[in-house]
C-alpha cells in the first residue's frame, strides 16, 4: 500500500517524468474525420450513490450470472484439455510481452474532445507494466506490455463511444489490428458515465475484441480519483479473463480464484477493514485491481489471479 499511496501523494507530475518501462517510442498516425463485455462507470458524473459501475438500475455485464460463469469455466477447461491433447501445452515464457495498439477517438482533435497526448499514453503503458510486474505491491503476473502504435481518429460519428452500439462495432471492425494476442485499446469520451469496458477472451476472437477506456482516466487525466491509470489495469484484467473480486458474492467459487477473499459487493473509495462476507476467511480485497476502489487504493494482483491469466492466455490468446 505504501508504494501506491506514494504515487498518489507525489502526484501525476512525478509519474509523467518517470522512466517508461518496456514502452519505447511508438509509431503514431492520424486519420482524418470521415463478445461478452464488462463495463465500469465514471463516478464523477454520478455521485457517490451511483459510483463505478453503473447506477442502481444498471447491470454491469462483467458481473455475469452463476450459470454464465459455469459455462465460461467449462469452456476454459475444455479448451485447455483440447490443446493438451492436440499438441501439448508448453509452459509460458517467464514474461509474456503483449503488443498494444491504442486508438484515440476524438470528435474534433482537441483535448476537450478526446485527443489525449502521447505522453499520457506512454505513461499508461508504464502503469500497466508496473502493475502487472507487481511493482506497486502485488505479485509479478508475468505479463508486460509494449506500445506498438498510436492510431488517432477524428471521427464525430464514433464520438462519444457508445457501449454496444452499432457505431462502436463499426469502429472496432474498421480499426482493430493484430492477432488474438494483440491488445487493442480504444480511448475517448464514453456513454452512460462509463469508465470502461472489455471483452473476455474466447475461442474465436473477433473484431469486437479489446478494451475501451475513458480518455481522462489515463495518468494525468481529469477523472479523479480514477486518473492514475488503473481503469486500464482493471479492464485489461478482464481481457485476460479475470472476474471482479465480488463476482458471485459470498457464495460458490466467487471469482474462481482461491486467494482473493470472498466479497459480497463492490467496494468504493478505500474503506478500512471492510468484511462483507464475515463467514468466509479474510477481509474484502479492496486493494485488488479487480475491485472498484479508487486508483490510489489499488495495488495488487494475487498469485491465483496470475495463474488464471496465464491459463487463459494459453487457452485463448497464445
Amino acid at each position: 500500500m505504501t508504494l501506491r499511496r506514494t504515487l498518489s501523494t507525489v502526484g501525476v507530475a512525478a509519474l509523467l517524468g518517470a522512466t517508461l518501462i518496456g514502452s519505447p517510442a511508438a509509431a503514431s498516425f492520424v486519420v482524418g474525420s470521415g463478445g461478452d463485455a464488462a463495463a465500469c462507470v465514471d463516478p464523477a458524473a454520478l455521485g457517490a450513490a451511483k459510483a463505478r459501475p453503473g447506477g442502481a438500475a444498471k447491470h454491469d455485464p462483467n458481473e455475469i450470472s452463476a450459470s454464465e460463469a459455469a459455462a465460461r469455466e467449462k469452456n476454459l477447461a475444455d479448451t485447455l484439455r483440447q490443446r493438451a491433447k492436440v499438441g501439448g501445452t508448453s509452459a509460458l515464457a517467464a514474461t509474456v510481452t503483449i503488443e498494444v495498439v491504442v486508438h484515440v477517438i476524438s470528435e474534433d482533435g482537441t483535448r476537450a474532445n478526446g485527443s489525449i497526448t502521447d505522453a499520457m499514453i506512454n505513461n499508461q503503458i508504464s502503469v500497466l507494466n508496473t502493475s502487472y510486474a507487481g511493482g506497486f505491491g502485488g505479485v509479478n503476473t508475468g505479463f508486460q506490455f509494449h506500445l506498438q502504435a498510436i492510431d488517432r481518429q477524428i471521427k464525430p460519428a464514433w464520438y462519444p463511444i457508445v457501449y454496444t452500439s452499432t457505431a462502436e462495432k463499426q469502429m472496432k471492425a474498421a480499426l482493430r489490428t493484430g492477432g488474438k494476442g494483440t491488445l487493442n485499446i480504444y480511448t475517448g469520451s464514453l456513454s452512460d458515465d462509463l469508465l470502461g469496458w472489455a471483452t473476455f477472451p474466447k475461442s474465436q476472437a473477433d473484431t469486437y475484441d479489446g478494451v475501451v477506456i475513458l480518455a481522462e482516466s489515463l495518468p494525468g487525466g481529469t477523472a479523479s480519483p480514477y486518473n492514475l491509470g488503473d481503469t486500464a489495469t482493471h479492464e485489461v484484467g478482464h481481457w485476460l479473463n479475470l472476474y471482479h473480486t465480488f463476482q458471485g458474492g459470498c457464495n460458490g467459487n466467487g471469482d474462481q480464484v482461491a486467494d482473493t477473499p470472498a466479497e459480497k459487493s463492490a467496494a468504493f473509495g478505500c474503506p478500512a477493514n471492510r468484511d462483507t462476507c464475515p463467514s468466509k476467511a479474510g477481509l474484502d480485497p479492496i486493494h485488488n485491481y479487480m475491485d472498484y476502489t479508487d486508483d490510489s487504493c489499488m495495488y495488487e494482483f494475487t498469485a491465483g489471479q496470475a495463474a488464471r491469466m496465464s491459463s487463459a492466455w494459453t487457452a485463448y490468446r497464445a
